[in-house]
């Protein structure tokens, strides 16, 4: 049995993120006594963590997970229980600069898994990605699916996935691996090149631009409400056996044009939507099964339609509020 979370002191790399900032609130929130966060704020901000600095129980380092010194000093300034490994770099970023995004993901995971090999910590949770998948060989996509990734981002994800499962094997390390497929709700990035489909389609909205569509546009995704994903990972905490790795989705898939044409709805947009050539190595579907996490926990979903206009609704507030 894994130690309470309540009460402990857990590090979240990659904190400031989309993901990381809705876990590090929840985690607060069920009691820790503080939660440490790394982040360099690539594309993590501050504001993200504005709730959590508040209860007092925040400690924030503006530093790289991929140095070893950077993690040295963490460790050696507070008594960690668990780690949350949230790190990464946009998928985006990998057709700006591939080698790091690679090396990015492969760093981070083998300076936590040497940090707990030494006995620093008790317990690692490793974020990875649908990503690691590649386009659907057979669906829906479970977690026996051959490991295909069609970018660099994707292959240091599946090479993290290794290592961690290589480690625990080797050195009988507690340590397990959550995989979310697309993650979609507030705080996701819409700025520049490395933002998500739904904010940066949503922003471009309210400030008079035009939605893009890459390619055809028949690119299917499973998106899953970040709430939903933190529930689950917190849930799967107390449930996953080490080593091993689940799928955290929903139950459908969405084609692009379809999400885009749902988003121009809400913002009653009846204009262009202007077609671009489709970019090399994008994934074209996505179905996930989900049977091993629903026989693990009580696994709560949000129904897209209802998480969909929320998340266009927050976006439609900070918008708004930023130009009065």
């Amino acid at each position: 049995m894994r130690a309470d979370i309540s009460g402990r002191t857990i590090l979240v790399t990659g904190g400031a993120g989309f993901v990381g900032s809705h876990l590090t609130d929840r985690l607060i929130a069920l009691g820790a006594a503080r939660v440490v966060v790394i982040d360099n704020l690539f594309v993590g901000s501050e504001e993200n963590l504005a709730l959590a600095d508040a209860t007092g129980k925040l400690s924030f380092y503006r530093d790289d997970a991929e140095f070893p010194t950077s993690l040295n000093a963490i460790f050696d300034t507070h008594d960690i229980d668990i780690v949350f490994n949230c790190a990464t770099k946009a998928l985006n970023y990998s057709f700006v600069n591939p080698a790091n995004a690679f090396d990015t993901n492969v760093k981070v995971i083998l300076n936590l898994l040497e940090h707990q090999r030494r006995g620093q910590f008790k317990t690692l949770c490793h974020f990875s990605t649908s990503e690691v998948y590649g386009t659907a060989v057979y669906e829906p996509m479970d977690e026996a699916h051959p490991k295909n990734p069609t970018t660099t981002y994707a292959a240091g994800k599946a090479a993290a996935d290794l290592a961690l499962e290589s480690y625990v094997r080797m050195f009988g390390l507690d340590a397990f691996i959550v995989r979310p497929f697309n993650n979609y709700g507030p705080r996701q990035n819409h700025k520049g090149i490395l933002a998500g489909v739904i904010p940066i389609t949503a922003v471009r909205l309210l400030t008079g631009g035009q939605p893009e569509i890459h390619g055809s546009g028949e690119q299917s995704r499973d998106f899953i409400h970040v709430h939903d994903t933190v529930d689950a990972a917190i849930k799967l905490y107390n449930a996953l056996p080490a080593g091993e790795a689940v799928n955290i989705s929903t139950d459908n898939q969405i084609t692009i044009n379809e999400l885009i044409s749902r988003i121009c709805q809400h913002f009653g947009f009846s204009g262009e939507i202007l077609r671009k050539p489709e970019r090399g190595a994008d994934v074209l579907c996505h179905n996930a099964s989900n049977e091993k996490v629903k026989s693990m926990i009580d696994y709560q979903l949000t129904s897209f339609d209802v998480g969909l206009a929320s998340t266009l609704d927050w976006y439609r507030d900070r918008i708004e509020g930023q130009s009065t």
